[in-house]
């Protein structure tokens, strides 16, 4: 029987998590222009009601198969977790089902960044809806729910081999494939008008700070939360220390190249930098010592800060560096343990195993998601459009998508 403090702790860690992609909306909204803000934060949101919905249903009776040549299982084992609710001993399984919820919702509460400004609310829901269906739901079953990543090192190098793919909290599932996919709907929404680099400034830069100290807040449910679903409370410690560090020495990492090109730390870069620390660690967090951690921190801060400027150099419209802190942020955290993992990789137990089978899962996840996202996005936007208009955009779309303003400093 599940310890009352374990069980505790296991609520706790669900509400940091859900409380996440609030944090998400806050940091989002305040990145974009002020008539647009409540469009940017209503996509987390809505983002929240239909993927719980739909993970209740279905979703995660999806993310667990019973064998790894699976795609996915199957939606209607449990349709509305009827049966898990009325039997025996239901407690943790369907706390354990709640906890995997906030996974799903913030994983495609992400991939809304890249489309600030510009996406209409109905299509976006419709986009939510199938991508979460057969983009992170098949993906969850893959990494942890039995698939072909869970048992990717087995099937390379044998079952007697001891390499299994580490994934701890989400590198490939959760920040991988969402930046996968928002650099998919950029691509499918286009440009911004006026697209290039300084041509908009983030309009409440107190508000991005919140949600910066949210999702920080909120971390350590996504990391050491998921450490009560597998092995009790063993290594939590490890895991907060790790969490608190990678994320500190992103700030240092990012504020130093920003400091280097541009002569001033900003606090959106020390916002930013502690979001790709947190980013690289949550696949690394129970499988590093704090002193990698910290390097692996520092590393991604830097690494990130010279991401996103790729996307005026590549001419990709990603308006709030989705790709540049999710995508590039989680391939270094996953990559990572295949060169530093305690005792597993190359540089700590001289083993180039580990590092193969990360890279050819992160790899996997990076295109299949892509691909997934580009269909369905072009789908929608061939059908019912996906984009605002220009003058809408122009205006800025809080009104006429939501009849709203985020300020409403005139009578």
């Amino acid at each position: 029987m599940e310890a009352t403090g374990n069980i505790s702790w296991g609520v706790t860690a669900t509400a940091l998590v859900l409380l996440m992609t609030p944090g998400v909306a806050f940091f989002y909204g305040g990145l974009v222009k002020a008539k647009s803000v409540v469009s940017m934060m209503m996509m987390s949101f809505g983002a929240i009601g239909l993927v719980a919905v739909l993970w209740i249903l279905f979703g995660s009776s999806m993310a667990s198969v019973t064998s790894p040549t699976q795609f996915a299982g199957d939606p209607f084992a449990d349709f509305g977790l009827a049966s898990l609710a009325s039997g025996k001993g239901s407690n943790v399984a369907l706390l354990t089902v709640g906890y995997g919820a906030t996974f799903a919702i913030i994983t495609v509460a992400l991939i809304s960044g890249a489309i600030a400004d510009r996406a209409k609310f109905g299509p976006w829901l419709i986009f939510v809806g199938v991508f979460a269906t057969v983009g992170y739901f098949p993906i969850a079953a893959w990494v942890w729910g039995g698939g072909w990543i869970m048992h990717l090192g087995a099937m390379l190098f044998g079952a007697d081999s001891g390499i299994e793919f580490i994934d701890y909290a989400g590198g490939t599932a959760v920040h991988i494939n969402a930046g996968a996919a928002a650099f998919a709907l950029a691509l499918v929404l286009g440009k911004r008008i006026g697209f290039q680099k300084g041509i908009q400034k983030p309009h409440n830069v107190p508000l991005t700070l919140l949600g910066a100290a949210l999702l920080w807040f909120g971390w350590f449910g996504f990391n050491a939360g998921a450490q009560w679903t597998t092995k009790g409370m063993d290594g939590v410690g490890l895991i907060t220390i790790n969490t608190f560090g990678a994320a500190a020495a992103g700030i240092l990492g990012w504020i130093l190249v920003e400091r280097i090109r541009g002569g001033k730390a900003t606090s959106i870069g020390a916002a930013s930098g502690a979001v790709a620390g947190l980013v690289a660690i949550t696949p690394a967090c129970a499988n590093l010592t704090p002193g990698w951690a910290l390097l692996l921190g520092a590393l991604t801060g830097a690494v990130c800060a010279l991401a996103v400027e790729l996307k005026f150099r590549l001419g990709f419209d990603d308006s709030l560096d989705v790709v540049g802190l999710h995508l590039v942020g989680g391939f270094i955290g996953t990559i990572y343990l295949g060169f530093f993992a305690t005792g597993q990789g190359l540089f700590t137990g001289g083993d180039l195993r580990l590092l193969v089978v990360q890279v050819l899962a992160s790899g996997g996840v990076l295109i299949y998601s892509f691909v997934v996202a580009l269909v369905i996005g072009l789908a929608i936007e061939k059908t019912i459009g996906f984009r605002v208009t220009s003058e809408d955009e122009i205006a800025g779309v809080d009104l006429v998508v939501h009849g709203e303003e985020g300020y409403a400093l005139t009578s």
